[in-house]
């Protein structure tokens, strides 16, 4: 079954729309900044990051963004360090080998993908870590522990006594990814015959969805978490100091 055509067709369907597939929101300062509205544009796969470079860098040179100061430069360096691989990777996961599975069809890659570790066993408890390390290497590619939890944790670095209005920013598009992962592991086992839809799935309705309504759901959430991505790098890249290096688009 070939769906390697995924992005494509969705993109070209966005082509005569304001919104544009994988891009940060026109909206970009909606944690409490004004900022000028991207030019619309139609996006390919090949072209995003030039476009979504032109268009963030024209936004800041029109209407500067504030900066965004989080716990001490020192706090935010240390959380940088530890965090930002595991965000990074995670994006070249997702647009990557994540990517090929849905395009391909491949639900047992995608369930994998996408599936969080064994709980600690009483053999884990034995090791010295505990079986951290052992879990965490059977945690999927674009997985709620191996990434979601990097960007959640990366996000409150930007809050001190309160929550600030970007971590808040940052912590929504997490949740937005967050269900994007459930969906697409949710879908996966459906379609491999591991769980039932229990009806309704995905407002399909009663009956258990078909092979074709689970691709395009799958193909729906892939480009949602594509976008929630992109708007969580953006928000984070935004007063980042110059001596770190910004984290970069899908």
């Amino acid at each position: 079954m070939k769906l390697f055509g995924i992005l494509p067709i969705a993109l070209v369907a966005t082509a005569s729309s304001p919104a544009s597939a994988f891009c940060p929101s026109r909206h970009m300062a909606n944690y409490g900044h004004s900022a000028t509205e991207f030019e619309e544009a139609a996006q390919t796969r090949g072209d995003f990051i030039s476009t979504a470079a032109v268009a963030v860098a024209s936004a800041v040179i029109v209407n500067p963004l504030e900066p965004a100061y989080a716990r001490g430069r020192a706090t935010l360096e240390s959380a940088y360090d530890r965090y930002s691989p595991r965000i990074v990777d995670g994006g070249k996961f997702y647009k990557g080998q994540l990517f090929l599975a849905i395009s391909k069809g491949d639900w047992k890659a995608i369930e994998s993908a996408t599936a969080e570790p064994p709980k600690k066993s009483k053999e884990d408890r034995t090791l010295p870590d505990g079986g951290t390390a052992k879990r965490a290497a059977l945690a999927g590619g674009f997985s709620d522990s191996r990434v979601l939890s990097a960007m959640d944790l990366f996000a409150a670095t930007f809050s001190d006594s309160s929550i600030s209005p970007k971590t808040k920013a940052m912590k929504t598009e997490v949740d937005k990814l967050r269900e994007v992962v459930q969906g697409l592991n949710k879908a996966a086992r459906i379609a491999l015959g591991e769980e039932k839809s229990g009806g309704g799935l995905f407002g399909i309705g009663g009956k258990a969805p078909s092979q074709g309504e689970l691709t395009k759901e799958v193909k729906d959430l892939y480009l949602k978490g594509g976008n929630a991505y992109n708007q969580y790098v953006f928000v984070a890249n935004d007063g980042l100091p110059v001596q770190l290096a910004k984290l970069p688009f899908l």
